[in-house]
Order: C-alpha cells, then structure tokens, then sequence
C-alpha cells in the first residue's frame, strides 16, 4: 500500500496535469476567440447600448472578483507557509474539523427549494442542477449552486461579510496564488465562523463525505490550515470534472 506522502505525491502530479490540460483548453478557446473578433466587437457595441439606454436588469447570480475590489482587496499577502500537515494546522490554527456522510447528490431545478443541509455552511447533499463557476465572488452564489461545485472537486473557502479588511485581503492573495478549482465568496448562510473552508469527496461511493474545516478567528496560522485543506481534498469530488 503507497504511504500518505507517496499519495499526497501522485495528487499533486495529477492536479499539475489538470492544470497544464486546462492551460491548454484555454489557449484553444482564445484562438477560437481571436478568429471570431468581428463578431465579439458587434456584441459588446450591442451591450454597450442596452447598458446606455437602461435595459440592464442588474440579474441575480453573485458577482466576481473585480466587480467590487471594497469587498476583496489586492493588497493582501500569503504568509511563509510552516505546518502542512492538515490535523496539526488546523489544531495549531484553532480551528474545528468535521466530516459529514454523503445523502445525496440529487439534483434540484429550483433555487428556492427548501434544502436542510448537515453543516453551516454545507459540504454535500442535494444541489441546483446548474454548479457556481470557479473564482472569486463579492456576492455569493445561492448555497445549492455551491454544494454543485464541491461535487466537482472544488474547495470553497466562505468569509463573513464583516470580516476585517486584511482577512478578507490575505484570503484574495492566497486565492490568486493558487485559483485552480477554487471558489472564494462571501457567507450567505450566516455561519458563525470568522472563515471556513468545505470540500466533497468521492468516498465512499456513491455519495461520499463532506468536510468542513471551521474556523473562529483568522490570522497567519489559519492560512496554514486553508491550505493544508486544499491540498488534501481539492480535486477529489463524487464528480470528477476538469
């Protein structure tokens, strides 16, 4: 049987493959772009005038990072990383772990249904049809887009709407540094955590187990455990999807 470190290994050769096969699909996709700039040009003089005229209707999905740079700042930074291991990272951090076993991975087509979910914020069970896309928000998806996107693999990290300036700053910074199958945004559930972190994995099948890393306070430690995380459950979801 391979030992956790020859595990963690192959993990990280698999994620660095994906990345490198999504690097690729991107460079394909802007080509395609590049051939179809005439038509691009008509569609955002088109937009320009529906924006002028007022006949945006503002929509209702969360918005990305960018949108709002009040509510995800860059000028944070992501300290020397000095615990890796995830149980001591989370201990020395202050912060709970939990796991939660799979219900269900039923989809729903209506963002209103009613859903009760075995943590706050939830790490698995039903879920909208539709997944949230990767990245950072300053407005957060509806919850059951979110829980879609753990069963892709995505690691979601959830900060309050009124955490401090530098928290929400440093949480940007350790985002971009490493955005691949990542979700940033803002708690819309009311969580009585400062920051944390969920995640869905495949096992044991069919509907594998949630976690959840939970967070009271955020300082230097509580990004060692973010990351910690990351690394071990990132990209291992019920549904694998690049």
């Amino acid at each position: 049987m391979a030992s956790r470190k020859e595990q963690k290994e192959q993990l990280r050769r698999e994620r660095e493959q994906r990345e490198a096969e999504a690097k690729a699909a991107t460079r394909r996709k802007q080509m395609i772009g590049y051939a179809a700039g005439g038509l691009a040009v008509v569609v955002i003089v088109v937009v320009a005038v529906v924006l002028l005229t007022g006949g945006g209707d503002g929509g209702s999905g969360g918005g990305k990072s960018g949108d709002s740079s009040a509510v995800l700042p860059d000028d944070g930074e992501v300290p020397e990383r000095k615990i890796t291991d995830l149980a001591p990272a989370a201990k020395a951090a202050g912060c709970t772990l939990q796991s939660f076993k799979g219900k269900s991975r039923e989809h729903t087509d209506s963002l209103d249904e009613k859903i009760k979910y075995d943590s706050n914020p939830p790490t698995e069970g039903k879920h909208f049809a539709t997944p949230a896309e990767d990245g950072a928000y300053d407005q957060a998806p509806n919850p059951k887009e979110l829980v879609h996107t753990m069963e892709h693999g995505r690691m979601i990290i959830w900060f309050k709407k009124d955490a401090p300036e530098k928290t929400r700053a440093d949480l940007k910074a350790l985002f971009d540094e490493d955005s691949y199958q990542m979700v940033l945004t803002p708690d819309p559930t009311g969580m009585k955590y400062e920051v944390a972190a969920t995640a869905w994995t495949r096992e044991p099948t069919p509907n594998g187990t949630g976690h959840l890393l939970g967070c009271a306070k955020f300082d230097d430690k509580t990004m060692d455990a973010l990351q910690a995380f990351r690394d071990e459950y990132r990209g291992n979801g019920p549904e694998a999807v690049p």
